[in-house]
């Protein structure tokens, strides 16, 4: 049973409804069952057809109703289901932004993922069948014994031993396909984490030439869910034939004793007719409790993970609520050794202690896996700064998942996210109400302008995913426009022209640095000329901070920087 059930809206009310809709259903079977029974034994006896039918009449009614009960219950239920997922599913996504990318990056991506998109569904399919087939296991069996009580006692009595021998079964057989779905619903939360990393890190994997091996990994993963996946068919499947035999063997009993007794002159044929038709519907609820549990069972799970998600404490809560001010001039950030570790135990950031003061654009430099990009990493929030300390205003934040300061970020990754929809609607991303005029004049200072005016639909252009295709520097000027639209005074960028070519680089640049100018930045970037425009920069080696300056200071001496400007001279950097 869900803890949480009772916890929905509309859960209460719509388990009287039910209730009392499953009561009458049962009472009209009994009508049915009466009336049937009845029109089988007169027809027996020779009784004329115009006597049966109305007998059969009354039958049919009894039918048409229950099953327009049956149809009125569904109808219920699956309004209840909808609206319940669709409140947990905005309920979930608003947490998720509130919990921050710190709490997203240590959960996973594609768990996340798969939760929000598989996990809703699943929960929903839970409370449509959970809920009517509960009630109807209490209702119905309850409502038939005593019934057939005040028919036949010797009857009631096999019906009642027999019923909570098939309830402990139908336990036990839970609990071993209980063991069999955790693992199942582990090895697919894998199986989706590993499809969504793969997804996102193809265009890395084929640069590198490592597409083909990934396949292997990917072989992998997916056997051990089609492994796992078997083994929970073969429980259910076990289950369910399990149940339905017991069942049939249970009808069979009462059908032996029943025939037994009406050879031998102790029942009439009329009672004994009436409670074999009553003996499979006594125990076709526990069979489609049965049946139904392992399409619950993951609706339920997911429903857990739910619950556990929006129970986290967010930035907003008292241990979270720490008042970060705006950034100006005059703001000062002390980062004090901060050491981040991947989860195999390798270090990408080492005792990394840097402090910057007011109005600066800071390029953070250095090779391939030097730690640049997983520096940005901590200062958006995605990464936690572990033992390390973090001052603002001498004030010590928890980490960069605060709300205060993430008010404040425009962070541009390297590949922005371009999403289905106008040019209009991608640029008011993060400021959805912002006028159209403000939308045409962060797409001018960025250069868009050009590129709207060939489109026939102008801001309305549909693009991304069914819509019209951008380069990467188009893409790249979207996501500008974003930050110029939110006009917040801290910047982070995350090498947002590694993937462009020279000549677009460096007309995005022309419009880049408008952008940064009165507001804290920092640029991680491989390509050093954009270094003679920073006011300070940051080398960094092996996760280490190895040395800082001015560029003028930097090119003077004999350090990292000057060696990275060697390797890099004459290539990429020119």
């Amino acid at each position: 049973m869900d803890k949480h059930l009772l916890h929905y809206k509309g859960s209460k009310r719509l388990i009287f409804i039910i209730g009392v809709l499953t009561v009458i259903q049962t009472i009209i079977l009994i009508v049915q069952a009466h009336y049937l029974a009845s029109a089988i034994v007169k027809m027996y006896e020779g009784t004329a057809w115009n006597a049966v039918l109305p007998l059969l009449g009354i039958f049919i009614g009894a039918f048409v109703l229950r099953h327009f009960l049956q149809w009125v219950k569904e109808k219920w239920t699956y309004r209840f289901a909808e609206d319940t997922a669709n409140d947990y599913q905005k309920a979930l996504v608003k947490k998720l932004f509130a919990l921050g990318p710190r709490m997203i990056g240590k959960e996973g991506t594609g768990h996340l993922v798969t939760l929000v998109m598989e996990g809703i569904p699943q929960f929903r399919t839970y409370l449509r069948l959970f809920i009517p087939r509960t009630i109807a296991m209490v209702c119905v069996p309850i409502i038939l014994l005593i019934y057939v009580v005040t028919i036949d006692l010797p009857s009631a009595i096999i019906l009642a031993v027999v019923m909570p021998i098939m309830i402990i079964f139908l336990i036990l057989l839970g609990l071993a396909a209980q063991k069999q779905m955790d693992a199942q619903w582990e090895t697919y939360q894998l199986l989706s984490r590993h499809f969504v990393d793969s997804l996102r890190g193809l265009v890395t994997l084929k640069y590198l030439g490592k597409s083909k091996s990934h396949q292997k990994s990917i072989e992998t993963v997916s056997n051990k869910y089609r492994i796992a996946t078997n083994r929970t068919l073969r429980v259910a499947f076990l289950s369910t034939f399990s149940l339905d035999f017991f069942a049939s063997l249970s009808v069979a009993i009462v059908a032996v004793e029943l025939g037994l007794r009406l050879i031998n002159g102790h029942i009439l044929l009329a009672p004994a007719l009436l409670i074999l038709i009553l003996a499979p519907e006594y125990f076709l609820p526990v069979r489609e409790l049965g049946n139904d549990y392992h399409a619950t069972m993951d609706g339920k799970e997911a429903g857990d993970q739910i619950h556990q998600i929006l129970a986290m404490k967010t930035v907003t809560d008292d241990q979270d609520k720490t008042m970060v001010p705006v950034w100006t001039k005059d703001s000062i950030l002390r980062i004090k050794d901060v050491k981040i570790e991947s989860e195999e135990g390798i270090s990408r950031l080492q005792d990394i202690s840097i402090e910057v003061k007011g109005l600066k654009k800071i390029g953070v430099v250095g090779a391939s896996g030097s730690g640049k990009s997983t520096f940005i990493d901590l200062l958006a929030g995605f990464l936690d700064p572990g033992d390390g300390e973090v001052l603002y205003n001498e004030q010590k934040l928890p980490h960069f998942s605060l709300s205060g300061w993430q008010q404040q970020l425009t962070y541009i990754p390297q590949h922005p996210h371009i999403f289905s929809g106008t040019i209009a609607e991608n640029i008011r991303l993060y400021a959805p109400d912002a006028s159209l005029e403000k939308v045409k004049k962060a797409a001018d200072q960025v250069g868009l302008t050009e590129l709207i005016s060939r489109f026939p639909n102008g801001l309305e252009e549909k693009i991304g995913q069914g819509g019209r295709s951008l380069s990467g520097g188009e893409e790249q000027r979207v996501a500008l426009a974003r930050g110029l639209l939110q006009n917040r005074p801290i910047m982070l960028f995350d090498e947002p022209t590694a993937h462009l070519d020279v000549e677009t680089e460096y007309e995005l640049k022309q419009a880049m640095l408008p952008l940064m100018e009165e507001k804290l930045v920092f640029f991680a970037t491989h390509r050093l000329h954009w270094m003679q425009d920073m006011d300070w920069i940051f080398v960094m080696e092996n996760g280490k901070l190895v040395e800082s300056g001015s560029y003028e200071e930097l090119m003077q001496r004999e350090g990292a920087f000057s060696t990275l400007r060697q390797a890099r001279k004459g290539g990429e950097d020119r």
